[in-house]
């Protein structure tokens, strides 16, 4: 768009002026403040703080060539179901070891439709 030409420049203006409000043509100095400053460079800030600790507990090793999440030794490994003591195969297992700590087999037998019961403590006597 040229500037040559001023009233075309100021009949844009009050169109958006009409369609958006005033606040679309005003410069955004306009209503910045100290206050509004300090907040911005505080959630900036905490921001930053983020995704560096993001950046930290995704960070990857390298074992045998493969890339793996950093995060992930310091999980303990469950290697058997504590109600039935079977290893997981499938990632069903996992899923189940990990939210309800228990294998597939047995969410499906004790706990599917029973996850309040589960939840407060009942565990199967075997």
């Amino acid at each position: 768009m040229s500037i040559k030409n001023p009233d075309r420049v100021a009949a844009i203006e009050q169109a958006i002026s009409k369609k958006y409000g005033e606040e679309a043509i005003q410069n955004p100095k306009a209503n910045w403040t100290e206050e509004k400053e300090k907040e911005y460079l505080e959630q900036m800030s905490e921001m930053y703080k983020k995704i560096k600790h993001n950046e930290i507990s995704d960070e990857k090793i390298d074992i045998n060539g493969i890339k793996v999440s950093k995060k992930l030794f310091n999980r303990e490994s469950m290697s058997h179901c504590p109600v039935c003591g079977s290893v997981p195969k499938r990632t069903f297992d996992d899923v189940c070891l990990i939210k309800f700590d228990c294998c597939g087999q047995c969410y499906i037998k004790y706990v599917e439709g029973r996850e309040e019961r589960w939840s407060k403590g009942w565990r199967p006597n075997i």
